[in-house]
């Protein structure tokens, strides 16, 4: 990451500081401008202050391979030398390098660090040599003396023709180890060298508020040989993605296998480098390969005839053209060489890979974490019907979140599935919903198995996370639920979630961590002997232990969808199925497969195909350091609207305690960032809160400015300023950071909101009395006449699965609504009159007014006068399945009498028959 340039002039302590990135930039930056002064009037002040950031710098550069540690002790050198000319342009030199990254791709500057400018060589100044630069971590006790004669060895070895070159960072400790694989996101392998000793100085002072949550993990009563294990098993788990290797002298015989399956190799002789270091370039390579990506280059570079569908294929039908040439010069000639139908060649069949497509979904199956991954090039919409459609079959029950996105209700009118729906906790003030609370899951789960309804429940879908950045706490959920219902499938749409398996705070919440992690916990002797105590404890009885599973029923099946599109580096409807389920071989695949086959095209996008295998590529190698970038760059949003008056006069940004209730909040934190007391660290709400607030999703509230969400959002931030947004709500307009997002485009947007604010003030100043009443008024009604959020009403009794329970026909409604004879239209206030009159108004469609983008309505479904009032209330333009001229379109009277009728007689055959719903699946 490159280093923070900002010239902040407060002390460098880590309280003003959201995370070590920032204090080690501002503590460089700061160190050049003292170097400065010193060298134009060498003040003793100056001298004084410089040597105290030379100590802070001597703390942070043990984990970093450039500049380093030993860079830092030659600049103390030349300061205590009176050498202040030659220490301020080595500072100079060094920030510069560190801002630029010139390093990364001329590691020729990392090597030679600690050269003067006369020592260098030429063909140290040979420029860039576009290598692949990265840092290994050697974790072993060893002296100054041993470091340089390691690091001179492997510098002997390397070839300066290789792809890829590395430097080294050694930590003398345990802990150690542990805070550079937390700071330093360039370390792409560790090799642990016998068991080091535990404590490091470093764990207090400077770094402890940036470091505790990684210590915690860790044990200081770990025996000396298992210290080696015990790292290489932390490694895993916070940076999974870094490649572990590890050098002992206890025989294989005495390893654990838990051992031997954790590192990539195990040495046995010291002294053997040139073996090590070829196995570290191994590692590497077998990482930075993108099979289909390589192919499809490979494919365009070849001479072929076509004799097959696709005009288009090598360009002939554009670059011949005089009509559409500038389509051609537009994309380039690459695009339409990698055009083409043929799955041969290198190339691979989507449905039915064997080859390079094959390889590169085992690859993204090992940087997700699944136990399969498949990929999908027309969307998660395409995902989550497919995943619906392979595993609930007509009359199974699904728990679902009903503000989810709109295909997972059209995916259960393919299924035939019956929805029950949840309601998420509502925030009226801000017109938006959050997260559904776990005991509103569990009441359900409880109404149906007192109904004797729990064997058809099959499957619970949440969206994690939400569009306004609400995480569940996976883990928590998952437990709760498999307690009630061991053999449960979870399908967790994570459309907006790719990005969080590379931070080690976001991964504890993701569906693939928290399936290894329980697939684990169940099968262990330790659990299993927790469970019978509890259950003595609980008196023996039938009922479930709360968050205990049985361990002989529970079964692990997660499925998750994600937008790879969304936050991570892919063309536009790239998405990906991670797939952990215990029972998939034996249950699931084959009807997975059909499903796959069903709504996957017969002519995937190659393109799409590609950049879902390098965007993966590129998260297993800068995951890390890019999601941290984004989550920086949120904060660092977050603070300046909150700390500017002129922002903070206008508008607010929402917290974790604006959005998360105070029971769901279990670790107390209630916002990340305050203007008196800086800086809260996330990691304990993340780690114990039921649901969290994912920092990237700024929700700005507006109301102050007296302009809804989607004006703010239409006439100023995209007509004005070419800034686009994904998502307004009446009073709200939220903002996102993600990989790609830069500090350039964080201070555009922040001048943009200033000059939004000098427009807004203008204008007030020449309103006149009665322009300044209504925009009185509009404030008013933005910030406090705010609309009640109905929740879901109910199915109609004609559609209900069983009278009184949970559970509706929703595909039932659907299809009744293609007898138009059967539907009629109706006003908003004729439906208000005709609900007065004693009718109940049934939807024959699905009603989705964006904002907030999911069904108000469904089919089947009861119109509430709450829902009549919301809608009536909302003034959006968007209304899909509302016809302004027309109206809604309901059910006749005649049509529910005689379906009413029907589902009678279904659902006293389905309350005397067993279930045989789903059994093969």
């Amino acid at each position: 990451m490159g280093i923070d340039t900002g010239t902040n002039d407060k002390p460098s302590t880590s309280t003003v500081h959201f995370n070590v990135s920032r204090l080690r930039g501002h503590t460089w930056n700061r160190l050049k401008l003292v170097a400065g002064v010193l060298a134009a009037e060498q003040t003793e002040s100056s001298a004084q202050e410089a040597s105290l950031l030379l100590d802070d710098l001597d703390v942070l550069e043990q984990y970093w391979a450039f500049p380093g540690v030993s860079a830092v002790r030659r600049l103390r050198e030349r300061l205590e030398a009176n050498e202040v000319v030659s220490f301020s342009n080595g500072v100079r030199s060094f920030v510069r390098d560190l801002s630029s990254e010139a390093f990364r791709s001329d590691p020729e500057i990392s090597f030679n660090a600690l050269k003067d400018e006369d020592e260098r060589t030429e063909s140290d100044n040979r420029g860039r040599t576009n290598q692949k630069y990265f840092e290994v971590l050697f974790v072993e006790n060893m002296s100054s003396d041993e470091e340089f004669s390691l690091k001179k060895t492997l510098a002997e070895i390397r070839d300066p023709l290789e792809e890829f070159a590395y430097d080294l960072v050694v930590a003398r400790t345990f802990q150690d180890a542990l805070i550079a694989l937390a700071l330093n996101s360039n370390i792409q392998a560790c090799v642990i060298r016998y068991g080091p000793p535990y404590a490091s100085e470093n764990a207090a002072g400077l770094l402890k508020e940036f470091i505790g949550p990684v210590l915690d993990s860790a044990s200081s009563d770990w025996s000396e040989n298992a210290r080696g294990p015990a790292l290489g098993r932390l490694v895993a788990q916070f940076r999974p993605e870094v490649d572990r290797y590890y050098v002992t002298d206890t025989p294989v015989s005495n390893l654990k296998d838990s051992t031997i399956e954790n590192f990539r190799r195990i040495f046995y002789r010291k002294e053997d480098f040139q073996e090590l270091h070829l196995t570290i370039i191994r590692g590497i390579k077998e990482r930075y390969a993108t099979p289909f990506f390589s192919a499809l280059k490979e494919y365009s570079k070849k001479p072929t005839g076509v004799f097959h569908a696709m005009p288009i294929s090598r360009g002939n039908s554009v670059f011949k053209s005089r009509w559409i040439r500038d389509f051609g010069d537009f994309y380039g000639r690459n695009m339409f060489l990698a055009e083409t139908s043929a799955t041969t060649g290198g190339l691979d069949s989507l449905l039915q890979p064997t080859g390079s497509l094959k390889q590169a979904q085992e690859h993204a199956a090992r940087a997700f974490g699944s136990q399969k991954t498949f990929f999908v090039t027309n969307g998660t919409s395409t995902s989550n019907k497919v995943v619906v459609q392979a595993l609930v079959a007509p009359g199974d029950l699904v728990l679902i979140d009903r503000d989810c996105h709109k295909s997972h209700h059209y995916g259960l009118v393919l299924s035939g599935a019956y929805p029950v729906y949840l309601d998420s906790y509502p925030l009226e003030e801000y017109s938006m919903y959050g997260a559904v609370p776990i005991a509103h899951i569990k009441e359900k789960l409880a109404a149906l198995a007192s109904a004797g309804r729990l064997d058809r429940v099959k499957m619970l879908l949440l969206t994690n996370c939400t569009f306004d950045g609400l995480v569940y706490n996976v883990e928590r959920v998952m437990e709760e639920v498999l307690a009630i219902k061991p053999d449960i499938v979870f399908l967790w749409d994570e459309a907006w979630f790719a990005f969080a398996g590379f931070s080690h705070v976001y991964r504890q919440r993701t569906a693939m961590y928290v399936a290894r992690k329980l697939s684990e916990k169940y099968r262990s002797e330790e659990y299993r002997e927790a469970y019978r105590l509890a259950c003595e404890k609980a008196g023996g009885g039938t009922d479930p232990i709360p968050g205990m599973p049985d361990p002989d029923k529970v079964r692990i099946r997660v499925y998750a969808t994600q937008s790879t599109h969304k936050t991570l580096s892919s063309f536009r409807q790239g998405s990906m199925i991670h797939i952990w389920d215990e029972d998939f071989q034996r249950r699931s695949e084959a009807s997975f497969h059909e499903a796959y086959m069903t709504h996957i095209s017969t002519s995937p996008n190659y393109q799409i195909l590609g950049s879902l295998d390098v965007g993966r590529r590129q998260v297993e190698f800068e995951g890390f350091e890019l999601v941290e970038k984004s989550v920086e760059l949120a904060m660092l949003l977050r603070a300046k609207i909150t700390d500017h008056p002129k922002l903070r006069k206008y508008f607010d940004v929402l917290t974790a305690g604006d959005l998360i209730p105070a029971e769901h909040r279990n670790s107390g934190l209630g916002e990340y960032y305050n203007v008196d007391t800086g800086w809260n660290r996330m990691e304990e709400a993340w780690a114990h809160d039921d649901i969290a607030l994912d920092p990237t999703k700024i929700n700005l509230f507006v109301g102050r400015t007296g302009v809804d969400g989607d004006t703010f959002k239409n006439r100023f931030l995209m007509d004005k300023f070419g800034i686009q947004i994904n998502k307004t709500s009446r009073n709200t307009v939220l903002f996102m950071t993600n990989i790609g997002t830069t500090r350039g485009s964080l201070a555009y947007l922040i001048r943009v909101l200033l000059q939004i604010v000098d427009e807004l003030e203008t204008g007030l100043e020449s309103m006149n009395a009665e322009e300044r009443s209504l925009h009185v008024a509009s404030v008013r009604s933005l910030t406090h006449e705010v609309p009640p959020l109905p929740d879901f009403s109910r199915f109609h009794a004609s559609f209900q699965a069983i009278p009184g329970l949970p559970g509706g026909n929703l595909r039932e409604a659907y299809f009744l609504a293609y007898d138009d004879d059967r539907c009629e239209y109706a006003t908003f206030e004729a439906c208000d009159g005709l609900m007065a009159s004693g009718r109940e108004i049934v939807s024959a469609s699905f009603v989705i007014p964006y904002p907030p983008g999911f069904p108000v309505l469904v089919p089947g479904q009861v119109l509430s006068p709450e829902i009549l009032a919301f809608l009536i209330a909302l003034d959006v333009k968007e209304i899909h399945g509302y016809e302004h001229e027309l109206g809604l379109r309901i059910f006749t009277d005649v049509a529910l009498g005689r379906q009413r009728t029907g589902t009678a007689m279904a659902g006293a055959m389905m309350t005397s028959t067993p279930s045989k719903t789903g059994t093969n699946k």
